[in-house]
């Protein structure tokens, strides 16, 4: 069962309080999205470590409810 926007959105936000995350349905499916979260907590940490926080926040969902995810991590400016 695929996940939706909001369930995606949710877990990151409890895991990152501050972050600022933007969901895309990218094919309509419920199965491709594109992320971008903003967060201080990736300030002086490499795109893996970022990119693997998130991964950590989704609880195992990626790969399975959760197809793909096109992501893009930011400090804040």
């Amino acid at each position: 069962m695929p996940m939706n926007a909001n369930e995606i959105e949710s877990l990151i936000k409890e895991a990152l309080p501050d972050a600022v995350v933007t969901i895309r349905d990218l094919a309509g499916d419920g199965d491709h999205y594109a992320a971008e979260v903003v967060s201080e907590t990736f300030r002086g940490k490499s795109r893996v470590q970022q990119h693997q926080l998130v991964y950590e926040a989704l609880k195992g969902n990626m790969g399975g409810a959760l197809h793909a995810l096109a992501l893009q991590t930011a400090a804040p400016e």
